[in-house]
Parts: structure tokens; C-alpha cells; sequence
């Protein structure tokens, strides 16, 4: 048996789906604006005073908390089914359709947010293990549920969904340094063999 681990954004796809999820779900004018207002703490996870899971917990709460959960995923799954497939790599897609060809588990593990992953992912047979947002009372929180789905704990959710000793072969396919730890569990990893799209 052979699984194989995929990041999502800048490696499937040719950039980051927060962004252009947030463009979608609140329009431009929306979102030029909130990145105004959150640019002390863009620049500040820029420079490494912030964690990549702070910086990311502000902007989600500051452009949901609040909404309901229906709407949300509502947007969610539109943005997934009909905007996703714009922004693919064509050679990432390849290499998925060469190993659903062998056989191969595929899994995607992303620190994006599951609601705008699952039904994409469902949609091309790929196995999910992303960031959770936490609903209460059926309104988004802006919190995260689960840790955010970065650097280590991309390895550690991986090793809590699989036993990978039960694997023959393990690929990694991964582009950024939250990738790094993901990259370190594969027989055989990638980093950034698809951007010459």
C-alpha cells in the first residue's frame, strides 16, 4: 500500500485559497478594506513577531465571527465547486490522477479551512485533513477547533488519521516551510515540483 500527502495551497494550487475565499465571500471592496485595518498584524506575522496561527485567527474572525453557520458554508461550498478548479496547478492534477491510477491513498493536509476543502476534495476521491473552525450555537466564533493544520501539526494529524507503518512507500508533495515536517515523514517528498506552471 502507498500513501500519498499533498499540501493544498501553492502546491495544488497556484496561490492561497484564504485569500481568494475571503475575496469571493465578501467582495473586494470588503477585503481590500479589512486588509487595511489588518495590516499591523499581516506585517507583524511577516516579521515573525506573530505566529502564522494568530495572524491567521484575526483575519478569519475579523471577516466571520458571527455568521451563521448555514450561510457560511453555504459560501463555502460555492467557493469550493466553482472557484477552486480555476486557480489548480494543471502538472499537480496530473501527478494526483497518476497515483489514482496506482491505487494510491491520497490525502490533502492543509492548514486552509475544512469548509472550503471538504467539498472539492470530495468531489476528486482525496482524503482531507485540515484546520477546523469552531461553530457555537450554529455562529461561527472566528476560533479555530482544531490546532491550525501548519508545520508540525501537519505530521502529528497525519500520524493520528494513519498508521503509516502500515505503508509500503509514503510521497510528500509540499511548497513552503509549513511544509517541512509533512515533507519529513515521505520515502520520497517534493518541494515545489509543480511551479513551472
Amino acid at each position: 500500500m502507498t500513501i500519498v500527502l499533498f499540501d493544498f495551497d501553492g502546491t495544488i494550487t497556484t496561490g492561497d485559497s484564504l485569500i481568494k475565499f475571503i475575496r469571493y465571500a465578501v467582495g473586494d471592496i470588503k477585503a481590500v478594506w479589512g486588509v487595511l485595518l489588518l495590516s499591523p498584524v499581516l506585517v507583524a506575522y511577516k516579521l515573525k513577531f506573530i505566529p502564522n496561527d494568530k495572524a491567521k485567527q484575526w483575519v478569519l474572525s475579523y471577516f466571520f465571527k458571527g455568521m451563521e453557520q448555514q450561510q457560511f458554508q453555504k459560501v463555502a461550498k460555492e467557493y469550493s465547486l466553482k472557484h477552486i478548479d480555476i486557480i489548480l496547478r494543471p502538472k499537480a492534477m496530473e501527478k494526483i490522477a497518476w497515483h489514482k491510477e496506482q491505487g494510491h491513498t491520497i490525502v490533502v493536509v492543509s492548514a486552509s479551512i475544512e469548509n472550503w476543502l471538504k467539498p472539492w476534495c470530495d468531489e476528486n476521491s482525496l482524503d482531507l485533513i485540515a484546520t477546523k473552525l469552531e461553530i457555537k450555537d450554529g455562529i461561527v466564533t472566528g476560533k479555530f477547533l482544531t490546532k491550525n493544520c501548519y508545520g508540525t501539526e501537519k505530521a502529528s494529524r497525519v500520524n493520528e488519521s494513519y498508521n503509516l507503518s502500515d505503508y509500503e512507500h509514503i510521497y510528500a508533495y509540499g511548497d513552503s516551510r509549513g511544509d517541512k515536517e509533512l515533507l519529513e515523514l515521505a520515502d520520497e517528498s517534493y518541494y515545489k515540483p509543480f511551479k513551472i506552471d
